[in-house]
């Protein structure tokens, strides 16, 4: 089994300060999939890609209740290529509006820091170093 491209689905209160947030970050959106309720995030373009859609239209896709910003449903790591990487990120990411919810770990082989977006969706962007690696 294997998949073609991968969409992570996330419900968010404001679509100009998500749009504001992420470009800051250095990120772009896939205006194909974005409109008045939903933003389609570009994670690796053709890959992989984080659907961020306004409250009202996430409820349309489930009979649950949505979570709010003091629960965690999911835990998004991504990849990147450099620990400096990682650090700018989540630099960008805390002086725009995000919250930090643990410090950064060094692990040797696998790098990581954290922050919470501006919907207090948890994101951990990580760089690891294979050849790092205990054997």
């Amino acid at each position: 089994m294997k998949v073609k491209s991968i969409f992570v689905n996330l419900p968010i209160k404001d679509l100009k300060k998500t749009r504001d947030f992420w470009t800051k970050l250095g990120f772009s959106f896939n205006e194909q999939f974005s409109d008045d309720k939903a933003l389609c995030l570009v994670l690796n373009d053709g890959l992989i890609y984080c659907m961020l859609i306004t409250h009202e239209m996430f409820s349309t896709f489930t009979n649950r209740p949505i979570a709010d910003e003091t629960t965690t449903q999911v835990l998004i790591a991504i990849q990147v290529d450099s620990r400096e990487q990682v650090d700018e990120i989540v630099k960008l990411a805390i002086e725009n509006g995000a919250t930090r919810y643990r410090e950064s770990a060094d692990h040797g082989w696998m790098y990581y820091d954290c922050f919470a977006d501006l919907d207090g969706h948890q994101w951990e962007i990580m760089f690891t170093d294979p050849t790092q690696m205990q054997q």
